[in-house]
């Protein structure tokens, strides 16, 4: 069971929606239009044509198996004082002074460029579940990242 957001889960919705209304109907079009060109063996068009269907069904497929199970998360139910899903959270590294701002977000929605990270890696599940003023320890590749909570909101 994934949750997410409800802008997150409408976007796949969203996505799957034009996969199967727009793409694949085109996907179909042009596999046909290929087909016809005569012999399949030596047809780079229909080989390629075939390639880009496999694709289409093996997306809008995960894409199904995506909402299938996942639930949106109601913000209003998360706890304010501690870190969870869609938390942002500001920190401070202790090793390096540095504070970073992250919001804890499902796998499906992790984008580093948007500080967005996932509870799943190994920062946000050390984060998960702390207090401002607690410090988290997380294992990363290069070592143990000692971690001060500075404050956590809910958006």
């Amino acid at each position: 069971m994934e949750y997410l957001s409800k802008q997150r889960y409408d976007e796949i919705a969203s996505e799957l929606d034009h996969l199967i209304n727009v793409v694949y109907p085109q996907v179909r079009e042009n596999l046909a239009e290929t087909s016809a060109q005569g012999d399949r063996s030596e047809n780079a068009g229909y080989r390629e044509a075939r390639r880009n269907q496999a694709k289409t069904i093996s997306r809008i497929r995960f894409l199904q198996k995506v909402l299938e199970h996942s639930r949106v998360i109601d913000p209003e139910a998360l706890p304010k004082d501690r870190v969870c899903l869609l938390s942002k959270v500001e920190f401070t590294n202790l090793a390096t002074d540095t504070r970073m701002k992250f919001e804890i977000v499902s796998p499906h929605e992790m984008n580093l460029e948007a500080g967005k990270i996932s509870l799943k890696s190994p920062i946000g599940a050390a984060l998960m579940g702390k207090k401002v003023g607690d410090i988290a320890e997380a294992q990363v590749p290069s070592g143990t990242l000692r971690l001060r909570i500075e404050s956590i909101t809910l958006d």
